[in-house]
């Protein structure tokens, strides 16, 4: 055979040969402005899963494929973006969406569309309905489940509910997590908890003084404020409220950005804390060690956050649905795989579960504390005195 039909024969097998199938998912997040550090990350982890898994041959042999539309964490635009990966009608589902209030305008079009939302980074009761939605799964704890953990660790560390305050992002973010915590206390027994000194401020601006002149107002001096906001108002107030309150604990939700609110603080993130959804990135427990390795197998320079590490568990838990739905899945047979799942196992140490009644799979929170640019877990019993001995 000369060279010209063996030529021929490898191209005409290379045609014969069948390409992979491709599975499409959508995302529309913040990847410019002030939550651009959430988008990124959760891209990051989303798409180290989805190489992960295409190199293992992808899902019933298709392969997984990410497509993003930048919503700058505005509602208006990101309805928009929504829109426009909704023209494509190969898009399978949406997955890892940010942002609570992107979410409430881009619920209703989803809905409309019947397109699942699968494992958005937003702790908020719009996505938590019972029963819930037929299209909306989350993977994470929701908000109230954080600022409850913090109201029932700050009880138990000893602070009393009249020494805690509130600053809130003004929208149905910072609305979320207060409520949880106000609920919280009602349920301790404590009365009249929407009289707690709350300060706010706007979405987008880090005008944070009119805020934190009514938290300094409060008629007991606070020993606790507990914030639901972006990592850069956050950090705006943490310091300028240490002028006033040097001795109180400045306690954050996950959206704040963990990483992104200690690079912002520097020296004056000590001691700051943050309730997490997932376990600490540095954890030995098997769901964690392939995260991280399939993160360093994208960027070898990557040293992994929370963000990105949720990320991966919500690309996780799609992949789980897409397997249990079959080959060449639509997206009916991806929701009956996904309610069909019952208990999962991510390899985080917690037991996560999905059925039609319960579309939110952990409810788990892990309250870190940072030292040393360092993120610790909390034992609350001993955070009086672990503060006092660190100070």
């Amino acid at each position: 055979m000369n060279v010209t039909s063996l030529v021929l024969v490898v191209s005409l097998a290379l045609m014969a040969t069948p390409s992979m199938a491709e599975v499409k998912v959508g995302m529309v997040a913040p990847f410019s402005g002030a939550a651009s550090s959430l988008g990124e990350g959760m891209r990051q982890g989303i798409e180290a899963r989805f190489a992960e898994a295409n190199e293992s041959g992808g899902v019933h042999g298709e392969t997984l494929t990410l497509v993003t539309r930048d919503d700058g964490y505005e509602p208006l635009r990101s309805a928009k973006a929504t829109r426009e990966l909704l023209e494509d009608d190969d898009i399978l589902a949406m997955l890892g969406n940010v942002g609570t209030p992107t979410a409430i305008v881009n619920l209703p079009i989803l809905l409309d569309h019947e397109m699942p939302l699968i494992g958005a980074l937003t702790g908020s009761g719009v996505l938590r309905q019972s029963p819930p939605d037929r299209y909306v799964f989350n993977y994470r704890a929701s908000y109230a489940q954080e600022t409850a953990t913090m109201i029932e660790g700050l009880l138990m560390a000893g602070i009393a509910p009249e020494e805690i305050a509130f600053f809130t992002q003004a929208d149905g973010y910072g609305d979320a997590g207060y409520q949880g915590a106000l609920r919280s206390l009602a349920n301790h027994g404590y009365s009249h908890p929407e009289r707690l000194a709350h300060g706010r401020y706007t979405r987008g601006t880090r005008n944070v003084h009119r805020g934190l002149a009514n938290v300094l107002q409060a008629p007991v001096t606070p020993r606790a404020v507990i914030i639901v906001g972006t990592y850069g108002p956050a950090a705006d107030f943490i310091r300028e409220a240490r002028k006033d309150l040097p001795n109180a604990l400045f306690l954050n939700v996950s959206f704040v950005g963990s990483q992104a609110l200690l690079d912002e603080l520097g020296d004056a993130a000590e001691g700051v804390i943050v309730t997490q959804v997932v376990p600490p990135y540095e954890a030995d427990l098997p769901g964690v060690k392939a995260y991280r390795e399939a993160l360093r197998a994208e960027d070898d320079s990557a040293d992994g956050d929370f963000v990105s590490l949720e990320g991966y568990m919500a690309a996780s838990l799609f992949i789980k649905g897409l397997d249990a739905a079959g080959a060449d899945a639509d997206r009916e047979a991806l929701v009956d795989g996904l309610e069909g799942l019952g208990d999962i196992d991510l390899g985080i140490g917690k037991s996560l579960t999905l059925d039609s009644k319960d579309h939110q799979a952990s409810n788990s929170v892990w309250a870190t504390r940072i030292h040393d640019g360092q993120f610790e877990l909390i034992d609350w019993f001993t955070l009086l005195d672990d503060v006092a001995a660190k100070e």
